[in-house]
């Protein structure tokens, strides 16, 4: 099949550029080289690239693919409220008119890279998707109205499903450290403390960053019928932690760091476990090759090759907020 895939240099889109051409697939990149620069291991490279911001694609880009993976946004929630009309312009109204333009391109599939963060504040344990969404944030915001502008556009000839991804972790050519395992682990490899900035007792939904990737690929080959215009939760029931849970985890790894809870965010607002099992009931093949403890096994192994410390987790490389604030040119419209 003939991909395209936004986004395909970052923390995610690496392992898909390389998950899509290991199978056969010809993938079209699109990329506006936000975090160039930022990588800590070679990228793979899309059979075309395109360096262009997603505000920018035009249809005849779209034009001869059979599938849309749509993954380019501001990536979480800090970023999100840097400036919540850029967040808006960019994971929203970009997103949207990327599907119709999909759509008026003659693209069959339309895969979005949406985010279980829409459940916000759990009014219940184990949310499932038919469950109210309660967005605390700009990012969880946009994701939700791009879900409900994007599935007006479903129809006989275009097919939109729409992935709602656990919080990602784990190794990635783009590192990240400003999601939480990541930066838990990368807290007792910098400072020998596992700094918790709430009381620990939050839930999240976990799954490493190249399961998200193959969930991607899953919905590609899918049948249509399967997939058509749903919202599905991607991750594992077995793969939900408190926070405090990931910390054990890391001081299991890196035994003389000490945990330390720093309460400067107090009482953290986003708190839910999710329910998982549309995935699996949809497509029972699907099965995530990552646990927590592996996934964290992979990472720590890495970031001790690459003798990550003190250094690295003050920068801005691996930091995205960060990087945005010292290259806000590269947001510019």
């Amino acid at each position: 099949m003939k991909v395209f895939v936004t986004g395909h240099q970052g923390y995610i889109g690496t392992h898909l550029v390389e998950l899509l051409k290991r199978g056969g697939h010809e993938v079209t990149g699109c990329d506006i080289g936000l975090f160039r620069g930022a990588e800590w291991e070679a990228l793979p490279v899309a059979d075309r690239e395109l360096t262009k911001d997603v505000r920018r694609v035009a249809q005849e880009d779209l034009e001869g693919h059979d599938c849309v993976m749509h993954l380019a946004a501001i990536s979480n929630d800090p970023m999100g409220d840097l400036d919540p009309e850029v967040t808006y312009g960019i994971n929203r109204d970009a997103s949207i008119r990327l599907a119709k333009l999909a759509r008026d391109a003659g693209v069959e599939r339309f895969l979005f890279s949406g985010s279980c963060s829409v459940y916000g504040k759990g009014e219940k344990p184990d949310l499932s998707e038919g469950d109210p969404l309660n967005p605390l944030t700009a990012y969880a915001t946009s994701k939700i109205d791009t879900e409900r502008e994007v599935s007006k556009l479903a129809d006989a000839s275009f097919s939109p499903a729409f992935l709602r991804n656990a919080t990602a972790y784990g190794h990635s050519p783009m590192l990240r450290i400003d999601l939480v395992v990541n930066n838990l682990l990368a807290s007792a490899l910098a400072y020998g403390e596992i700094r918790i900035m709430s009381d620990g007792s939050p839930w999240r939904p976990l799954i490493h960053c190249r399961d998200i990737a193959r969930a991607f690929v899953a919905f590609m080959e899918a049948p249509r019928e399967v997939i058509h215009d749903r919202a599905v939760n991607i991750g594992g029931n077995a793969e939900n932690y408190q926070v405090r849970d990931v910390a054990d985890l890391v001081q299991e790894l890196i035994p003389e760091a000490s945990i330390t809870y720093t309460g400067e965010v107090g009482t953290d607002p986003r708190d839910y476990r999710v329910n998982f099992d549309l995935l699996s009931d949809l497509l029972p093949d699907f099965r995530l090759e990552y646990t927590l403890a592996r996934g964290m096994q992979e990472l720590h192994q890495a970031m001790t090759e690459h003798r990550f410390g003190r250094k690295d987790f003050e920068g801005d490389q691996f930091i995205r907020l960060r990087w945005l604030q010292n290259h806000p040119d590269r947001l510019a419209g």
